[in-house]
């Protein structure tokens, strides 16, 4: 099963639905479980975001329109999860999309700012900062 799906606006929307944050926490395990995983020859320090408490790496691909795709996965559980949270907001997107999408609105809009340990709030806009890293490489 993978995320292909998935929208952003429905993991919106789920969360407003799950008012338990034991609940959505589940939830965003379940689309970590929804991940396609990396190959082991694709976990490098070359794809490694700095900063995230658990391992995170995220793989690019751009396509021949400029769409940047983005593969990630993590060695945790919840971490994964928002790993495909951030591949839903970001990935097939042009560079200039990525640089214009305001990141921190949407996690606020999750609730996910708030409700993560200072470690993992850390690590997630570390992911965003990756991306953006990204992005601006073309």
């Amino acid at each position: 099963m993978s995320l292909e799906n998935t929208t952003i606006v429905e993991i919106v929307d789920t969360f407003e639905f799950l008012e338990d944050w034991e609940d959505r926490y589940r939830y965003i395990i379940d689309l970590g479980k929804k991940l396609i995983p990396l190959a082991p020859s694709e976990m490098t320090e070359d794809y490694k975001v700095r900063g995230c408490q658990s391992q995170v790496w995220l793989v690019p691909t751009t396509d021949v329109d400029g769409r940047i795709h983005l593969r990630g996965d993590s060695d945790a559980f919840i971490v994964k999860g928002l790993v495909a949270i951030m591949l839903l907001i970001f990935s097939g997107k042009t560079a200039a999309e990525i640089k214009a999408i305001d990141a921190r609105k949407i996690l606020d809009t999750l609730g996910l700012s708030s409700h993560l340990s200072p470690m993992r709030a850390n690590g997630l806009f570390s992911m965003v900062e990756r991306i953006q890293a990204i992005a601006a490489i073309g």
